[in-house]
C-alpha cells in the first residue's frame, strides 16, 4: 500500500468535505476515492471520518491522523523542492477562488502566465461573489474583495481595485442632468445583489469626507455582467469595479459621473490557511499574483499597490 498517496487522498477529503469534491480535485472515481479511505482506515484500526448522507466529520483521531499528515506531506513537498527547484517540479492542483467580476477581467491573463510557467500545475479556479475562507472552503488561495474579518488565514495585500460611478451616454442624452450627489435618487440604479443594500452609496466628496448618498434601486442582479449591459444599453446608472468598464470609458461608451466625488474602492487581499510551511505551488502562485496583479491593473488605473 503506498500510504503517502493514501494520506494525500485523506487531506483532500477533509478539506473539501466530501468524497465527489475530492475525486474531481484529484482526477479520480468517487469509488477509488472511498476505496482508499476504507483501505487507510483498515491499515490503521481506527475510524476517521464519520459519513452522514451529505457531510463527512472528522473523528477525534481523524483530526490528529488529518493534522500529522498535512505535516508529513508538507515535509515531502519540502523534500523534493530542495532537491531540485526546476519548474516543472510544480506539480498537483492548486484551486483558487475570487469574486466574479475581478476573475473574469484580470485573472485569466495572469492565470495563463501561471501555466505558461508551470506547465505541469493544474489550476481550479472557482468564481463565487460570496465570501470564500480557504480553511474551510477547501481553496489554496481565496482572493478577497473588501474589509477581512477574522479567519484562521494569512493575508498578502495586492492593493485596491477602483469602483465608478457610470452611465451610458445614450441614458443622459434622456434623462436630467446628475450634478450633485442628490440627483442620484431620481434616476434607476442596477446593481449587483450584496451590494449597497441598504439603498446609501458612500461617496467621498473632494474635501475627503464620506457622504451617504440615497439610491433609487430598480434592478439587482447575481452577477455583474448583467448590471454592466444593462447600464452600457441606457437602462439606468450603476457602480462598475473600473477593470470591467476602464475600455468602455476610454471608447466614451461609459461617463464617468460626479468625477469630483469618488466611489471608496475595495482593498483586494490574497487569503491562503494558516499553516507553515505553505507548500511550493501555492508561495509561487502567491509570488506571482503579487507581481503581476498591480501591472495588469495599473495598464487601466484600475489599482493602485500598497507602497
Amino acid at each position: 500500500m503506498d500510504l503517502l498517496t493514501m494520506m494525500r487522498v485523506y487531506v483532500r477529503v477533509v478539506e473539501r468535505g466530501t468524497m465527489s469534491a475530492a475525486a474531481r480535485d484529484l482526477d479520480l472515481g468517487q469509488p477509488a476515492v472511498s476505496e482508499r479511505i476504507d483501505k487507510l482506515e483498515k491499515f490503521l484500526g481506527v475510524r476517521l471520518l464519520t459519513r452522514s448522507s451529505r457531510t463527512l466529520t472528522c473523528t477525534d483521531e481523524g483530526r490528529a491522523f488529518y493534522e500529522s499528515s498535512l505535516e508529513l506531506l508538507q515535509a515531502a513537498d519540502r523534500a523534493v523542492h530542495t532537491l531540485s527547484r526546476q519548474d516543472h517540479l510544480l506539480n498537483g492542483t492548486i484551486r483558487i477562488a475570487s469574486a466574479q467580476c475581478f476573475g473574469e477581467t484580470v485573472l485569466p491573463g495572469i492565470l495563463l502566465r501561471v501555466q505558461a510557467r508551470y506547465p505541469d500545475l493544474k489550476i481550479d479556479l472557482v468564481l463565487n461573489d460570496a465570501v470564500v475562507d480557504p480553511l474551510t472552503e477547501g481553496v489554496d488561495i481565496s482572493l478577497r474583495l473588501g474589509r477581512l474579518a477574522e479567519g484562521a488565514y494569512i493575508a498578502y495585500p495586492l492593493g485596491i481595485v477602483e469602483r465608478m460611478l457610470v452611465a451610458a451616454p445614450s441614458y443622459l442624452a434622456r434623462h436630467p442632468e446628475i450634478s450633485k450627489p442628490a440627483d442620484l435618487a431620481s434616476h434607476p440604479f442596477i446593481r449587483v445583489k450584496g451590494i449597497l443594500n441598504n439603498d446609501q452609496l458612500p461617496l467621498s466628496s473632494p474635501d475627503a469626507t464620506i457622504e451617504n448618498v440615497r439610491i433609487r434601486t430598480t434592478v439587482t442582479t447575481s452577477h455583474w455582467r448583467p448590471m454592466y449591459e444593462m447600464i452600457a444599453a441606457g437602462s439606468g446608472i450603476g457602480v462598475v469595479q473600473r477593470p470591467a468598464c476602464a475600455d468602455a470609458m476610454q471608447q466614451g461608451k461609459l461617463i464617468r459621473l460626479l468625477p469630483a466625488y469618488i466611489v471608496p474602492a475595495f482593498t483586494l487581499n490574497a487569503l491562503v490557511p494558516a499553516q507553515r510551511p505553505l507548500s511550493p505551488r501555492i508561495t509561487r502562485v502567491v509570488d506571482i499574483l503579487r507581481d503581476e496583479i498591480p501591472l495588469s491593473l495599473n495598464q487601466d488605473g484600475g489599482l493602485s499597490p500598497f507602497g
